[in-house]
């Protein structure tokens, strides 16, 4: 994640602390006793250099980091994907626990505005919730069931992957 901030632009470590929180809604800010030592390994790995202004120490992406991004670019997308997710559940639980959500079908409250309560349709979480709920049903399931399920899985998700109109990703 850091490599990928440093790839926007250089930056200090308090920069990057800020970053990471904003991109989390606030959710997620790493400690300076984590962000700091990272900095360094990145540093020792070649993957950053430092420019030194006065006591400041100034961050970039060096060739070789961005190699080692580029190969990892999709476990970046899917760990920044799972922390706005987590980041826009807590929102909803604030929201909903400080009265600021309203409920579904409430009074006053339009119909696209109840859709999107947390940002999530009601049939897409009811979907997830479905289906997490068959598969803990099944835990106990034989091979054969299981090669079952792994070959509805993998439908799904490759047509959820090729996207609107059938598209791929």
């Amino acid at each position: 994640m850091l490599l990928s901030l440093l790839e926007e632009k250089p930056s200090h470590g308090y920069e990057l602390i800020k970053a990471l929180e904003a991109r989390t809604n606030g959710f997620y800010k790493p400690s300076p006793g984590m962000v700091y030592p990272a900095l360094t390994f990145l540093e020792e790995l070649g993957y950053a250099t430092v420019d030194t202004e006065g006591n400041k120490k100034r961050y970039q992406l060096a060739g070789p980091g961005l190699a080692h991004l580029d190969a990892n670019r999709e476990r970046l997308a899917l760990m920044l994907n799972k922390l706005k997710h987590v980041a826009r559940k807590m929102e909803w639980v604030r929201r909903a626990l400080s009265g600021e959500a309203a409920e579904p079908g409430a009074a006053g409250v339009a119909a696209d505005e109840r859709e999107a309560a947390g940002g999530w349709l009601p049939e897409f979480v009811e979907a997830r919730v479905a289906l997490k709920r068959a598969l803990l049903l099944r835990t106990d399931a034989t091979p054969d069931e299981q090669r079952r399920i792994a070959a509805i899985l993998a439908r799904a998700t490759a047509e959820i992957n090729a996207g609107p109109g059938g598209q791929g990703a």
